[in-house]
């Protein structure tokens, strides 16, 4: 049986269950697409982000954005944690002087969703899961601010984890540097459907294009043109799965008037057609 258990407010909802091989069918279910996800998972399990697949080796966090692709492929031995919860509740966005983790834990330039948790850290994350545990079932006064605390708190660890365990050369700099970065992030993110020029993001961010190109490259980050043009093509395979566009639908919705030069981007960076792409990822061919 499994023990779900939700906290609703109008429109703002947080939800929480455990983790097991017997709920993946549940965490698979279209009801929790629109959501934003943190999975604690132990060893052992299987799960296929957007287009990658991931084997955890031990204790990981998982923070799913309501617009990526989750799926649970296959349970480890021991339990985790699946939270959910919609943007009224917390949105990451309004909040980012309070969890400055946009650009980070989520819309990162490394399409990279996953926060491996030290074996000292594993035990004070397991304690908030059992706290937000508690909670759902204390009906207390209080109760919608506690949980958001314990979502704030969660966040807060992952970033620092986050931080330590990618950014490299960029954590020796100063602490505008990694802000440079995230402002950054969040405006690929924001306008890779219009913009797809390193300049545009330089004129944005007050510097010239090649003083961009060239912060990436002192902190052996992969060149701003590269997170643009991967963030482009990441959208396109999406569109490819998940709607029933034609590729000139998609092009245009990216911003290219020029279907047959979109054609060119996506083969040359996914290794593939769209088309091929389509036939192979929908025949269940892995393709990335």
């Amino acid at each position: 049986m499994l023990l779900k258990q939700e906290y609703t407010n109008h429109y703002q909802k947080i939800g929480f269950f455990p983790v097991s091989g017997l709920a993946l069918e549940e965490i698979n279910d279209t009801r929790y697409t629109s959501y934003i996800k943190i999975l604690y998972l132990p060893e052992n399990y299987e799960l296929t982000v957007d287009f990658t697949t991931y084997k955890t080796r031990g204790a990981s966090l998982f923070f799913i954005g309501s617009d990526q692709f989750l799926r649970m492929d296959k349970g480890g031995e021991s339990h985790g944690y699946f939270l959910y919860y919609n943007r009224d509740f917390y949105c990451i966005q309004i909040h980012d002087a309070e969890v400055a983790c946009d650009g980070l834990l989520f819309n990162n330039i490394y399409q990279l969703p996953v926060t491996e948790i030290p074996e000292e850290e594993d035990l004070i994350v397991s304690r908030i899961y059992e706290q937000i545990r508690e909670e759902f079932s204390s009906e207390a006064s209080g109760q919608e601010e506690m949980l958001r605390t314990y979502l704030k708190q969660l966040i807060i660890r992952a970033t620092r984890l986050w931080k330590r365990q990618n950014l490299g050369k960029l954590l020796e700099e100063p602490p505008g540097e990694i802000e440079f970065y995230r402002d950054f992030s969040r405006l690929v993110e924001i306008h890779f459907r219009q913009k797809h020029k390193v300049s545009d993001y330089a004129a944005m961010l007050g510097v010239a294009a090649k003083t961009l190109s060239n912060k990436f490259k002192r902190h052996g980050l992969i060149s701003p043109n590269e997170v643009i043009k991967e963030r482009i093509v990441l959208e396109a395979k999406r569109l490819l799965h998940h709607t029933g566009w034609s590729v000139k639908q998609i092009a245009y919705d990216l911003g290219y008037d020029d279907p047959a030069y979109f054609n060119r981007l996506f083969t040359n960076k996914a290794g593939y057609s769209p088309a091929v792409f389509r036939q192979k990822y929908l025949s269940g061919k892995k393709v990335q």
